[in-house]
Formats: structure tokens, sequence, C-alpha cells
């Protein structure tokens, strides 16, 4: 029996592209394709014998969803999750990494490709291809920069413009604490050979990581 699938991108060019690729492949059947999360939701309510079982999931949805919300509720409906998306933002790749996505793929993957991350995560197994690998090795949280929820916070607000006074008062911290936690962010980037001496350098360190997002995440 072919895998059910569900596809959400709101470019309409790579829904029939999907529609495309999937009705000449008689493994899977593409069942429903839709532009945003409600609309996916709407129709596995009501969907019966054809509820999707995989759903390829584009990152950057018109709405400016959350990745990590978008993956957790398509999870709690039952489905696989497959990131199918142009890859060009370590934020929104690092929020649908921590959702427990089970797949990434490129769009410029062939259509074998495809298939197969479908196939591989309808069995409850991670479609571990180069896209995964360069993901998870790019997301710092796995190599030496490793900051603290309380520090990445205070990088967030500062590297975005916030004075340290304006971080204290939002954070409930003091002004010494948090230029204890500046200092030590930059000592972690140091140590791993990245060097951030100025405001600006931490918020290139921030977008290069996926901890702070850039103009281009909205």
């Amino acid at each position: 029996m072919a895998v059910k699938i569900i596809a959400i991108d709101d470019h309409r060019i790579s829904l029939l592209g999907m529609h495309t690729l999937f009705s000449a492949d008689g493994e899977c059947e593409l069942v429903a394709a839709v532009s945003g999360i409600p609309a996916a939701c709407d129709y596995l309510a009501g969907a019966g014998e054809k509820k999707a079982q995989v759903a390829l999931l584009d990152l950057r949805m018109g709405d400016s969803s959350d990745p990590f919300d978008n993956v957790q509720r398509l999870q709690a409906l039952g489905l696989a999750v497959i990131i199918f998306s142009s890859l060009d933002s370590p934020f929104l790749i690092r929020r649908a990494l921590q959702a427990g996505v089970q797949g990434v793929v490129s769009k410029t993957a062939t259509d074998e490709e495809i298939v197969q991350a479908v196939l591989t995560v309808h069995q409850n197994n991670t479609f571990a291809n180069v896209d995964w690998a360069s993901a998870i090795d790019s997301d710092p949280l796995l190599n030496s920069v490793d900051l603290s929820p309380r520090q990445l916070q205070v990088l967030e607000l500062y590297a975005s413009g916030e004075s340290a006074k304006r971080v204290a008062r939002i954070t409930n911290l003091s002004v010494d604490t948090v230029q204890d936690y500046i200092n030590r962010i930059r000592q972690k980037y140091c140590a791993a050979g990245r060097p951030t001496t100025s405001k600006t350098d931490l918020y290139l360190r921030g977008l290069e990581d996926g901890y702070i997002a850039g103009p281009a995440d909205a």
C-alpha cells in the first residue's frame, strides 16, 4: 500500500511539482497539498482513509510561523515530518531540528531521494542524508560553542541592539550579571577560534549559528 503524503508549502509551483513527482510513483501517494498548517490540520481532521502518514513541510511559511511549532503540531497528529526546503536559514533549520524532525531534504534533491526520504521516515527511521548531516554539523549545540538558555537570551537581546542596561531590565538581572554573561559568550567564541570583539561580531556569530533570527527569517 502506498505511503500517504501531505505537502505543506505556500509556493504553488512547489506543490505542483510534488503533484507531478508523486503521480508517477507507485510507492507514495500525495493525498493533499496545502499552503499552511491550519489548512493541513483541517484536512487531517476529516481525511478518514485518506489521512496522510508523512508530511513534507517547507521551513519558511508565508504566515511567519515557527518551524518548531509547525513540526510539533504535525507530529501530535501522528505524522512523520520531513523538512523540504531551500535550507537557506540556519535559524529556521535549528528550530526544526529542536522539534525532532525526522528528515531534512533540499528542494534541489532528486526525485529518487525525495521518495526514499518518505519511505524511510514512514518506517520510523531518520533519513540521514547529506542535508541532514550538514544541518546537524552546523548546529552549535553539538560543537564547542554551547550556550546556556540564559546566555542565549542575553545574546539575542544584546546582539540585536539592546544596551546591557536594557537587557538587565528585560531579564531581571543586574547590569553586572548581564556583562558577565556577555563576557562568557565572547570567551566561548574565542576558544572556538571565532573571536567576537564587538557587538556586530556577536550579532554575526548568532546569525551564523542560528541563535538569532536574521532579517530574512521573519
